[in-house]
């Protein structure tokens, strides 16, 4: 497998990011997660606008594998992403 980049915005209290996250582990991708709640200031705003350039509407969790976006818990989308064959 390719070196895949990875970045995951993410809300520290939402469960759909927490599972988001241990699939990319579970996946043994290496990536980077922003917790945007626990930002403040300039460095949350600015978070935010790229965010909103990936997704409109700024909803979490949202994830940038390579050069393709994916909002929300979808399991079988980040696999493909990631160029994981589902079983079954």
């Amino acid at each position: 497998m390719a070196e895949d980049k990875a970045t995951l915005y993410a809300l520290s209290t939402c469960s759909h990011c927490k599972s988001t996250k241990r699939l990319l582990s579970e996946c043994n991708v290496e990536y980077d997660y922003i917790e945007v709640d626990d930002l403040e200031g300039q460095e949350r705003k600015a978070i935010l606008e790229d965010i909103k350039a990936l997704n409109p509407r700024c909803s979490f969790p949202t994830i940038k594998i390579n050069d393709i976006v994916i909002v929300g818990y979808k399991e079988k989308q980040i696999k493909e992403a990631l160029g994981i064959k589902n079983e079954g």
